[in-house]
Protein backbone atom coordinates (compact mmCIF):
# COMPACT_ATOMS: atom_id res chain seq x y z
CA UNK A 1 0.00 0.00 0.00
CA UNK A 2 3.14 2.35 0.59
CA UNK A 3 3.61 1.82 -2.95
CA UNK A 4 -0.39 2.68 -4.14
CA UNK A 5 0.29 5.77 -2.07
CA UNK A 6 3.16 6.85 -3.08
CA UNK A 7 2.41 6.90 -6.86
CA UNK A 8 -0.92 8.52 -5.96
CA UNK A 9 0.72 11.65 -4.57
CA UNK A 10 3.05 11.62 -7.54
CA UNK A 11 0.59 11.77 -10.04
CA UNK A 12 -1.25 14.51 -7.97
CA UNK A 13 1.20 16.35 -7.38
CA UNK A 14 2.20 16.49 -10.97
CA UNK A 15 -1.21 17.19 -11.94
CA UNK A 16 -1.12 20.11 -9.59
CA UNK A 17 1.65 21.73 -11.78
CA UNK A 18 0.00 21.29 -14.43
CA UNK A 19 -3.37 23.11 -13.41
CA UNK A 20 -4.42 24.42 -16.89
CA UNK A 21 -4.56 20.86 -17.67
CA UNK A 22 -7.15 20.14 -15.06
CA UNK A 23 -8.79 23.38 -14.77
CA UNK A 24 -9.75 22.90 -18.95
CA UNK A 25 -11.70 19.68 -18.88
CA UNK A 26 -13.51 21.59 -15.82
CA UNK A 27 -14.18 24.53 -17.79
CA UNK A 28 -14.81 22.32 -20.38
CA UNK A 29 -17.89 20.50 -18.75
CA UNK A 30 -18.83 23.89 -17.06
CA UNK A 31 -19.40 25.74 -20.58
CA UNK A 32 -20.83 22.82 -22.38
CA UNK A 33 -23.63 21.99 -19.65
CA UNK A 34 -24.06 25.97 -19.27
CA UNK A 35 -24.87 25.90 -23.42
CA UNK A 36 -28.04 24.05 -23.25
CA UNK A 37 -30.45 25.70 -21.60
CA UNK A 38 -29.03 29.42 -23.08
CA UNK A 39 -29.71 27.51 -26.31
CA UNK A 40 -33.12 25.82 -25.46
CA UNK A 41 -34.57 28.32 -23.76
CA UNK A 42 -36.39 28.47 -20.30
CA UNK A 43 -38.61 25.45 -20.92
CA UNK A 44 -38.31 24.01 -17.66
CA UNK A 45 -39.99 20.33 -18.75
CA UNK A 46 -37.31 20.44 -21.31
CA UNK A 47 -34.92 21.08 -19.47
CA UNK A 48 -35.72 18.67 -17.00
CA UNK A 49 -36.04 15.86 -19.58
CA UNK A 50 -32.71 16.63 -21.19
CA UNK A 51 -30.38 17.16 -17.62
CA UNK A 52 -29.72 13.85 -17.00
CA UNK A 53 -28.10 13.37 -20.80
CA UNK A 54 -26.53 16.10 -20.63
CA UNK A 55 -24.57 15.92 -17.95
CA UNK A 56 -23.38 12.63 -18.60
CA UNK A 57 -22.37 13.29 -22.06
CA UNK A 58 -20.40 16.73 -20.90
CA UNK A 59 -18.72 14.39 -18.04
CA UNK A 60 -18.02 11.46 -20.39
CA UNK A 61 -16.17 13.81 -22.97
CA UNK A 62 -14.27 16.05 -20.30
CA UNK A 63 -13.17 12.87 -18.64
CA UNK A 64 -11.95 11.66 -21.79
CA UNK A 65 -9.64 14.88 -22.34
CA UNK A 66 -7.01 13.50 -19.47
CA UNK A 67 -6.64 9.71 -21.16
CA UNK A 68 -4.14 10.59 -23.42
CA UNK A 69 -1.99 11.78 -20.85
CA UNK A 70 -2.55 8.97 -18.57
CA UNK A 71 0.64 7.05 -19.41
CA UNK A 72 1.84 8.97 -22.45
CA UNK A 73 4.27 11.64 -19.92
CA UNK A 74 5.23 8.27 -17.92
CA UNK A 75 6.26 6.52 -21.45
CA UNK A 76 8.14 9.21 -22.78
CA UNK A 77 10.28 9.93 -19.98
CA UNK A 78 11.33 6.54 -19.16
CA UNK A 79 9.34 6.10 -16.02
CA UNK A 80 6.71 3.93 -16.74
CA UNK A 81 9.87 1.50 -17.47
CA UNK A 82 11.03 1.78 -14.50
CA UNK A 83 7.88 1.10 -12.64
CA UNK A 84 7.44 -1.74 -14.46
CA UNK A 85 10.48 -2.83 -13.39
CA UNK A 86 9.91 -2.26 -9.69
CA UNK A 87 9.00 -5.52 -7.12
CA UNK A 88 5.96 -3.82 -6.25
CA UNK A 89 3.60 -5.27 -8.46
CA UNK A 90 2.59 -3.34 -11.71
CA UNK A 91 -1.28 -3.68 -11.60
CA UNK A 92 -1.15 -2.09 -7.64
CA UNK A 93 0.55 0.82 -9.31
CA UNK A 94 -1.46 0.79 -12.00
CA UNK A 95 -4.67 1.37 -10.02
CA UNK A 96 -3.08 4.14 -7.80
CA UNK A 97 -2.35 5.78 -11.58
CA UNK A 98 -6.38 5.19 -12.52
CA UNK A 99 -6.95 6.49 -8.78
CA UNK A 100 -5.08 9.48 -9.25
CA UNK A 101 -6.72 10.12 -12.69
CA UNK A 102 -10.30 9.90 -11.51
CA UNK A 103 -9.91 12.14 -8.23
CA UNK A 104 -8.44 15.12 -10.82
CA UNK A 105 -10.89 14.43 -13.34
CA UNK A 106 -13.89 12.79 -12.47
CA UNK A 107 -14.52 13.85 -8.46
CA UNK A 108 -14.48 17.34 -9.72
CA UNK A 109 -17.60 17.27 -12.07
CA UNK A 110 -19.20 14.94 -9.67
CA UNK A 111 -19.54 17.87 -7.02
CA UNK A 112 -20.10 20.41 -9.83
CA UNK A 113 -22.66 18.68 -11.34
CA UNK A 114 -25.49 19.56 -8.49
CA UNK A 115 -24.44 22.86 -9.23
CA UNK A 116 -24.99 22.79 -12.83
CA UNK A 117 -28.19 20.88 -12.59
CA UNK A 118 -30.07 24.05 -10.95
CA UNK A 119 -30.14 25.42 -14.18
CA UNK A 120 -32.08 22.88 -15.99
CA UNK A 121 -34.49 23.29 -12.65
CA UNK A 122 -33.90 19.29 -11.19
CA UNK A 123 -35.11 19.03 -7.70
CA UNK A 124 -32.98 18.20 -5.16
CA UNK A 125 -33.56 14.49 -4.62
CA UNK A 126 -32.99 14.08 -8.19
CA UNK A 127 -29.80 16.08 -7.70
CA UNK A 128 -28.51 13.61 -4.81
CA UNK A 129 -29.79 10.65 -7.57
CA UNK A 130 -27.28 12.14 -10.05
CA UNK A 131 -24.44 12.68 -8.06
CA UNK A 132 -24.89 8.92 -6.77
CA UNK A 133 -24.61 7.87 -9.73
CA UNK A 134 -21.91 10.09 -11.06
CA UNK A 135 -19.65 8.30 -7.97
CA UNK A 136 -20.50 5.11 -9.59
CA UNK A 137 -19.96 5.85 -13.33
CA UNK A 138 -17.08 8.40 -13.33
CA UNK A 139 -14.58 5.31 -11.76
CA UNK A 140 -15.89 3.09 -14.25
CA UNK A 141 -15.25 5.90 -17.13
CA UNK A 142 -11.51 6.24 -15.67
CA UNK A 143 -11.03 2.55 -15.67
CA UNK A 144 -12.53 1.89 -18.82
CA UNK A 145 -10.42 4.66 -20.02
CA UNK A 146 -7.13 3.32 -18.80
CA UNK A 147 -7.29 0.39 -20.84
CA UNK A 148 -7.62 2.56 -23.89
CA UNK A 149 -5.06 4.51 -22.87
CA UNK A 150 -2.76 1.89 -22.87
CA UNK A 151 -3.43 -0.08 -25.63
CA UNK A 152 -3.13 3.47 -27.72
CA UNK A 153 -0.15 4.25 -25.91
CA UNK A 154 3.02 4.97 -28.41
CA UNK A 155 0.65 4.60 -31.45
CA UNK A 156 0.45 7.58 -34.29
CA UNK A 157 -2.80 9.37 -33.66
CA UNK A 158 -3.91 7.41 -30.44
CA UNK A 159 -6.18 10.30 -29.17
CA UNK A 160 -8.83 9.49 -32.59
CA UNK A 161 -7.94 5.64 -31.72
CA UNK A 162 -8.54 6.13 -27.97
CA UNK A 163 -11.53 7.60 -28.83
CA UNK A 164 -12.97 4.90 -31.34
CA UNK A 165 -11.83 2.55 -28.62
CA UNK A 166 -13.34 4.00 -25.48
CA UNK A 167 -16.39 5.57 -26.53
CA UNK A 168 -18.66 2.56 -27.35
CA UNK A 169 -17.24 0.82 -23.90
CA UNK A 170 -18.98 3.89 -22.38
CA UNK A 171 -22.43 3.37 -23.36
CA UNK A 172 -23.55 1.17 -20.58
CA UNK A 173 -22.69 3.84 -17.98
CA UNK A 174 -23.80 6.10 -19.95
CA UNK A 175 -27.74 5.03 -20.61
CA UNK A 176 -27.85 3.78 -16.56
CA UNK A 177 -25.96 6.61 -15.46
CA UNK A 178 -28.74 8.74 -17.17
CA UNK A 179 -31.68 6.27 -16.93
CA UNK A 180 -31.04 6.80 -12.78
CA UNK A 181 -32.54 10.41 -12.88
CA UNK A 182 -34.24 9.67 -15.29
CA UNK A 183 -35.97 7.32 -13.12
CA UNK A 184 -36.52 8.49 -10.19
CA UNK A 185 -38.06 11.77 -11.79
CA UNK A 186 -41.08 10.12 -13.45
CA UNK A 187 -41.28 7.85 -10.45
CA UNK A 188 -39.89 4.35 -11.17
CA UNK A 189 -37.25 4.50 -8.40
CA UNK A 190 -33.60 4.60 -9.99
CA UNK A 191 -32.37 1.63 -7.89
CA UNK A 192 -32.17 -0.40 -10.64
CA UNK A 193 -30.13 1.82 -12.64
CA UNK A 194 -27.88 2.54 -9.74
CA UNK A 195 -27.49 -1.38 -8.80
CA UNK A 196 -26.33 -1.89 -12.48
CA UNK A 197 -23.81 0.67 -12.31
CA UNK A 198 -22.55 -0.30 -9.41
CA UNK A 199 -22.16 -4.01 -10.49
CA UNK A 200 -20.16 -2.39 -13.74
CA UNK A 201 -17.68 -1.05 -11.48
CA UNK A 202 -16.83 -3.57 -9.50
CA UNK A 203 -16.04 -5.89 -12.70
CA UNK A 204 -14.19 -2.59 -13.77
CA UNK A 205 -12.47 -2.40 -10.62
CA UNK A 206 -11.40 -6.26 -10.87
CA UNK A 207 -10.91 -6.56 -14.49
CA UNK A 208 -9.51 -3.10 -15.44
CA UNK A 209 -6.00 -2.96 -13.42
CA UNK A 210 -5.33 -6.31 -14.79
CA UNK A 211 -6.35 -5.67 -18.58
CA UNK A 212 -4.38 -1.99 -18.16
CA UNK A 213 -1.39 -3.48 -17.32
CA UNK A 214 -1.45 -6.60 -19.70
CA UNK A 215 -1.55 -3.88 -22.60
CA UNK A 216 1.17 -1.50 -20.81
CA UNK A 217 3.36 -4.92 -21.01
CA UNK A 218 3.02 -5.49 -24.22
CA UNK A 219 3.61 -1.26 -24.97
CA UNK A 220 6.94 -1.40 -23.30
CA UNK A 221 8.14 -4.51 -25.40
Amino acid sequence: MNAFLAILRRDLLLAMRRKSEVLTALFFFIIVVSLFPLGIGPEAALLKKIAPGVLWVAALLATMLGLSRLFAPDHLDGTLEQIALSPTPLGLLVAGKITAHWLVSGLPLVLLAPILGIQFDLEADALLILVAALLLGTPLLSLIGAIGAALTLGVRGGGVLLSLLVLPLYVPALVFGAGAVEAHISGLGAGGHLSLLAALLALALFFAPWATTAALRIALE
